[in-house]
């Protein structure tokens, strides 16, 4: 267990904490506080550029949270992604600090050289494959020395999907050697919203694809072998009968993530590895059509300097309404939903990999509240407190690890359990079939 120290005092600083995520983030820590490691009380502090602003912040929340003691017990550290003296000093004060400043490909690698060097272990909440995995190319040694963890995508993105794929391979009786995962968001009458935030993140990612495709060359990686029959790729867009609407492929970080936890557990670990491939529904013909349209004009305008500066300037026109500069509204927030359903094959404990086609299949489900700000921030601080809690389970002595890579020997998702999660599986004989429930 990682303790307090009078040269460090904190278990946790939220940096960012004035962010539209960042509040969310501030209110959970200070409903989970009392869990801390070791079951000590969690000790916090929030981190950013404007002091008045973080005592609006812990006063909206104390006000929230009936925890008036939030006004004046919590400590404040002024601290800017642009003055690095500024993030040494906050870094030397906590353990763990959870960076909610985003878009991370323009304010994220400052926070990570900063804790790499002074010493404190790193979270964040980034769905940005270009910045997760050039963090990992360029970081990981340095932190490994330091003995620093570095552990992006610790929230919606992309934790339900890499330790979903994690706990669809523990339930297999076998050689699981495939998984396609489908997403369904359902939402009230308000429909779904996002943050402007991340409306940010997928246009410059988009715009910046081809420096992924330069960076992945840079690892030298060989391919990860095809246990088993290779499975073919979707279309972009497909009807697709396990979850009765159109389907296209994910576009956020989920691929990325498990295929980096997949090479971990592969090369340290020797274990077999499970191609994947992510889907995301998006409902009937009308939201098909919808979809083509905006695609088609959002792909277009990426591509140019202008382009890209009406679609972040007028998120809600381009994204007909997805995604705002206010975000989304309390009612939005608890009358949205998600499944992710994970439908694996493979061969069974007696069948080698090597002959005929997969003879076994398994069905897992994570389903949870509103994946944005809900689920996000509770898989951060469950996060934050199990690296805290379990340091000794986590690989080697530091580095740069996905949440699959970092957390597959603790207690991760029993803890999500006990907070808005629960676990229902039934696993039979394959073909078998278990639901992991995330509420």
């Amino acid at each position: 267990m990682a303790a307090v120290t009078s040269s460090r005092p904190y278990h946790v600083i939220i940096f960012g904490a004035t962010g539209f995520t960042g509040q969310f983030v501030v209110e959970e820590v200070a409903r989970t506080a009392a869990e801390g490691p070791g079951g000590a009380p969690l000790k916090w502090a929030v981190a950013g550029r404007s002091r008045q602003r973080l005592e609006d912040v812990l006063g909206r929340a104390a006000g929230r949270l009936s925890m008036p003691e939030l006004r004046t017990d919590i400590e404040i550290i002024v601290a800017d992604v642009s003055i690095e003296e500024s993030l040494a000093i906050m870094c030397q004060q906590g353990l763990v600090i959870l960076n909610c400043v985003g878009p991370y490909r323009f304010y994220g690698e400052p926070v990570v050289k900063a804790c790499v060097e002074n010493g404190a272990h790193y979270l964040d909440i980034c769905g940005e494959p270009q910045f997760l995995e050039r963090m990992q190319l360029e970081y990981h040694t340095k932190a490994l020395d330091r003995g620093v963890y570095v552990i992006g995508s610790c929230g919606f993105d992309s934790v339900p999907a890499d330790l979903g794929v994690l706990y669809t391979q523990r339930q297999f009786k076998g050689t699981l050697t495939a998984v396609e995962s489908f997403l369904k968001i359902s939402s009230g009458p308000e429909g779904f919203s996002g943050h402007d935030a991340t409306w940010q993140s997928a246009v410059y990612g988009f715009a910046d694809s081809g420096s992924l495709r330069q960076l992945r060359k840079k690892f030298g990686h060989t391919p990860l072998p095809v246990v088993g029959a290779k499975v073919k790729k979707r279309g972009f867009m497909f009807f697709s009968r396990e979850i009765e609407q159109y389907a296209i492929p994910f576009m956020g970080s989920d691929p990325s993530v498990v295929k980096r936890t997949q090479r971990f557990l592969y090369e340290e670990q020797q274990q077999s590895p499970v191609q994947y491939s992510a889907y995301v529904g998006v409902g009937g013909l009308f939201s098909v059509v919808k979809l083509f349209c905006s695609g088609l004009l959002f792909w277009f305008m990426v591509k140019f300097s202008l382009g890209r500066k009406l679609l972040t300037m007028f998120p809600s026109f381009f994204s007909f309404g997805m995604f705002s500069k206010s975000g989304p509204t309390t009612k939005q927030i608890e009358d949205t939903c998600f499944s992710l359903t994970f439908f694996g094959e493979g061969y069974s404990e007696s069948t080698d990999p090597s002959q005929g086609r997969p003879n076994a299949k398994i069905c897992t489900q994570v389903v949870g509240a509103e994946p944005g700000y809900v689920v996000t921030v509770s898989t951060l601080v469950q996060a934050a407190v199990t690296l805290l809690d379990e340091l000794h389970s986590l690989p080697r002595r530091g580095g740069v690890y996905t949440p699959g890579a970092a957390f597959y020997k603790t207690s991760l998702i029993d803890r999500l359990q006990n907070h808005s999660v629960k676990n229902h599986c039934e696993v039979t004989a394959p073909p078998s079939s278990s639901i992991f429930h995330l509420y």
